[in-house]
């Protein structure tokens, strides 16, 4: 399945990955630009900060409240906030679009 990440100043990074992983996992593994992960995963640092394109938002469960906390400090925040570490890729992901932060870049 195809995902593209789009850096902060344009440049598109598509990648190929597999359903089952994190957004955050397959941005780590592929090299992708602006997805930092310290945490690796954890839901403990929001280094991996994204915009979801509109389209693809209800796709994937609302956020947790640790999500939500962390989110809730970070300059930037927009309605299509989320972490990529919580969002898990299903079939039906084939195509999804994201973008990374300035904060991130």
């Amino acid at each position: 399945m195809k995902i593209t990440y789009t850096t902060a100043d344009g440049v598109p990074q598509p990648v190929e990955t597999e359903p089952g992983m994190s957004l955050m996992e397959a941005a780590v593994l592929n090299g992708v630009d602006g997805i930092v992960a310290e945490c690796g995963g954890g839901c403990s640092c929001a280094t991996c900060h994204v915009y979801l394109d509109q389209g693809w938002c209800d796709t994937f469960d609302e956020p947790a409240p640790e999500e939500s906390s962390l989110l809730e400090f970070l300059d930037g925040v927009e309605p299509n906030s989320r972490l990529s570490c919580q969002l898990l890729l299903r079939p039906d992901h084939d195509g999804l679009c994201v973008r990374t932060p300035a904060s991130q870049g």
